[in-house]
């Protein structure tokens, strides 16, 4: 017997002076994206890309192109259906509510996990400047923590104030990538190609690019951020389309300028047991407390990252909630428009995992969690990718020749990610997709429906 895909409902914001207010533009959309993309991963990825030498470059190269592909994808699905939920949303349409929901779990889990290596490289980069954090046991885990905490109340006081947050941090951490993109081109016009680490085509391997692409897609992870609540955007149908081509294109040439440079211009042995690559680069090239200044406009741009990834951990339950497939506990609001429970449920799994790999150094913590969350965010881009595609099969969406040959790219993109993720990331991200599948159908044995729009706000 088969299920009739319930709709995703347009969520409303609900504010002290009366709901249904849309908190957030073109431009909060588009420092969303960028914010959400340029966060730990710029500053904390050259240590992980150093075994890779010029492979990087390639990697990123094909990574930008794949991530510009899925952008495509995100921004038709997103004007056809500009409804709060993002992949959830779209697949829910394309395939009906059990893989909405499998992709939603997956999407779900990237984000809590993926927050987990975000505070963790905010925290790594201020322990440069605070040496304590890294000297005293357990002190990086109560800052890291602390950290999540501090921005769940930030997002529970309501998408303004988040929004506004993520604008002043996105125009911050521009800054110190800058200065590092100008000290490279500064140290090539100064000593030419000397510096640069020697291009050797012997040294290109399809295996090394393909596992690079892996670890160089968690930078760009983010690319949908703006999909996400889209209940809260102003004219959601124009808003997010433009601001998820924007924020995806302005950040592909931001990472691979930065990254590459930092990669090819510093010693391999030191770059990939640095806790902070971008400020020991600064270090080396520039001397002084240039690295210590850097080091804390890092931690700026992780922290808001976080800001803006904390927004979405808890949209997304949220979102779930109100179709029907989550807990229905799950879809309440408070006064302020805000989904506390949603947020304290991500948060309170996020602060499990940080606990659960105590013992892990700061640098092996991000690389392992970055591709676990690299890993479940595939399996949501592969679905919408197919979505995109099945929705034009079926007229749902006015079938152009563009898209179609644009989402295969995605999808094949996707599939070639997963495969340089590597079996453990893999194994594990299938794993904990599997363990969602229980969820789902004792939701629906419950007989869990839409919160209705009236009873899913908290009188607080």
């Amino acid at each position: 017997m088969t299920e009739t895909p319930q709709k995703v409902p347009i969520l409303k914001v609900t504010t002290p002076h009366g709901p249904s207010t849309r908190a957030l533009g073109f431009w909060m959309c588009t420092a969303l994206v960028v914010g959400n993309m340029i966060g730990s991963g710029v500053f904390m990825l050259p240590a992980s890309l150093a075994p890779y030498g010029w492979n990087a470059v390639f990697g990123w190269l094909l990574t930008i192109g794949g991530a510009l592909c899925l952008a495509v994808v995100f921004a038709g699905l997103a004007r056809e259906f500009p409804k709060a939920g993002g992949p959830y949303a779209y697949t829910q349409e394309a395939f009906g509510p059990l893989v909405g929901f499998m992709v939603a779990w997956s999407y779900w889990i990237s984000l809590w996990v993926g927050n987990a290596a975000i505070a963790t490289g905010a925290v790594s980069y201020l322990s440069a400047i605070f040496p304590a954090i890294a000297q005293v046991p357990g002190m990086h885990l109560l800052v890291t923590l602390g950290a999540v905490w501090l921005l769940v109340g930030v997002n529970i006081a309501g998408a303004r104030l988040a929004g506004g947050v993520q604008v002043a941090t996105t125009v911050l951490k521009l800054l110190p990538l800058a200065a590092v993109a100008g000290l490279a081109f500064w140290v090539i016009g100064r000593d030419g190609g000397a510096t640069l680490t020697p291009f050797r085509p012997a040294d290109i391997h399809p295996g090394a690019i393909t596992a690079a692409g892996a670890l160089t897609l968690w930078a760009l992870l983010g690319l949908e951020s703006a999909t996400v609540p889209a209940g809260k955007v102003v004219d959601p149908v124009r808003t997010i389309p433009r601001a998820t081509l924007t924020g995806t294109v302005f950040t592909g040439l931001i990472y691979l300028l930065v990254c590459s440079a930092v990669v090819l211009l510093t010693p391999a042995d030191a770059l990939k047991v640095s806790n902070a690559p971008l400020a020991d680069f600064v270090s080396l090239h520039w001397g002084g407390d240039a690295g210590k200044v850097l080091a804390l406009f890092a931690a700026i741009s992780a922290f808001g990252a976080l800001n803006g990834w904390v927004l979405l951990q808890g949209e997304m339950p949220y979102a779930m909630a109100k179709g029907g497939v989550f807990p229905a506990f799950l879809a309440k609001e408070s006064a302020r428009g805000a989904p506390v429970r949603a947020h304290l449920l991500s948060a309170g799994f996020l602060t499990v995992l940080v606990l659960m790999n105590y013992a892990k150094s700061m640098a092996d913590l991000f690389t392992f969690i970055a591709l676990v969350a690299t890993t479940a965010s595939l399996f949501a881009y592969l679905a919408c990718a197919l979505a995109a595609l099945k929705l034009q099969a079926t007229r749902r969406i006015a079938p152009t020749l563009g898209l179609t040959l644009i989402a295969l790219l995605a999808g094949v993109y996707s599939v070639w990610t997963l495969v340089g993720a590597g079996g453990q990331a893999v194994l594990l991200g299938l794993g904990l997709l599997a363990i969602g599948a229980p969820f789902y159908w004792l939701t629906r044995g419950k007989g869990h429906n839409s919160a209705h729009p009236d009873e899913s706000r908290d009188p607080s």
